[in-house]
């Protein structure tokens, strides 16, 4: 199963907040762009089940309940999403965990129409997270609904090696915050586990923060750049009714979404490091690769990508270079490597078609 374009509200939680993220996906272009679902994360429910087990929605924030949410959601051609954990209380405290009542949550959801769990790993009873995110995975297969399965595991026992057999995306890292230190470092860690990814299941380094600020425009550029080569699932962190130009410039881009949405499927990894300057490179479906150039230092860089590096098989091999932040072909053709110029903390990322 492909991974998908997800789009989480991170907003003042409640079902009118949940309802305008829905509209904005819509008049904004950005579900015509694949970002199609709306997460609920923690703190949805009532501190305690009712007296036959049930999750229950905050009769607050949710007066209507859930499966109003996922209609007014479906009616918009989106789908929704929903945050549950592994232990006996969500990572909050405010509410009830899924720890041996899987089977029955999972069988709600199905009954309220959702289409995506995030399932998270605090307070549970120590049992393995192998065994632990097996048991939720098989009570979503028996639902009687397709849900995706996001595996919220913060990389502790490597679920790359093992998620592609239970969810369908997994996380590698720990949570990211919006820096640029905190970026790079779950981007260096999610990298790690690139060829334990593909059409089985998907790598997640965590959110998207790019429009939440704590960036400039160039390092978020970066970001979204790292996680489209990554294959990673994109998940916006920022609030959708109120995006600056920029923000929408980067998150809208179409090349780049394309990449990452690219059919082969094949994360991108480093292939060269030199100190703070790395050549990040990965094949793509018609033959194609995506070379993206990342200088981290404070000043510019001159950069070069070679043909053996990045998996072009043959250096007399001739490539049409695009730009795909820049939306052009370079009228230069190019043999054997590909030299730029970088500016501080800042990328550049080309998609190179070989030639007749």
């Amino acid at each position: 199963m492909h991974r998908e374009q997800i789009e989480l509200a991170t907003l003042s939680l409640n079902s009118k907040n949940l309802c305008y993220a829905a509209d904005a996906l819509v008049s904004t272009g950005l579900a015509n762009l694949g970002y199609q679902y709306v997460n609920i994360d923690d703190c949805w429910g009532e501190s305690k089940r009712d007296s036959q087990g049930n999750l229950v929605a905050n009769r607050t924030t949710f007066p209507s309940g859930i499966k109003v949410l996922a209609d007014y959601v479906h009616a918009k051609g989106l789908k929704l999403g929903i945050y549950a954990c592994s232990g006996y209380r969500t990572c909050t405290g405010t509410m009830p965990g899924s720890l041996g009542f899987e089977q029955q949550d999972a069988k709600t959801f199905a009954s309220w129409g959702i289409d995506f769990l995030k399932y998270d790993n605090c307070y549970n009873d120590d049992t393995r997270p192998t065994i632990r995110y097996q048991v939720m995975s098989r009570a979503l297969q028996m639902a009687g609904r397709p849900i995706f399965f996001s595996m919220c595991e913060w990389g502790d026992m490597r679920p790359a090696l093992w998620g592609a057999g239970v969810a369908n995306s997994w996380r590698t890292t720990d949570d990211i915050s919006d820096s640029w230190a905190s970026m790079l470092k779950i981007a260096d860690m999610n990298e790690v586990y690139a060829g334990y990814a593909g059409p089985g299941g998907w790598n997640d380094p965590d959110m998207l923060e790019v429009g939440n600020g704590g960036m400039k425009f160039n390092e978020y550029v970066v970001h979204f750049s790292i996680w489209a080569i990554s294959k990673a699932p994109l998940i916006l962190g920022c609030d959708v009714r109120n995006l600056s130009n920029e923000t929408r410039q980067i998150i809208s881009n179409e090349e780049v979404i394309a990449i990452n949405q690219d059919g082969l499927g094949v994360q991108a990894k480093k292939v060269r490091m030199e100190g703070e300057r790395e050549i990040w490179a990965g094949p793509l479906s018609g033959n194609r690769t995506v070379v993206l150039f990342v200088n981290r230092k404070p000043w510019s860089s001159t950069m070069t990508a070679h043909w053996d590096d990045i998996g072009i098989n043959s250096n007399s091999q001739m490539v049409e270079a695009r730009d795909v932040w820049e939306h052009r072909s370079l009228e230069t053709h190019f043999q054997e490597k590909l030299t730029t110029n970088v500016d501080p903390r800042s990328c550049k990322m080309f998609v190179l078609t070989p030639l007749p």
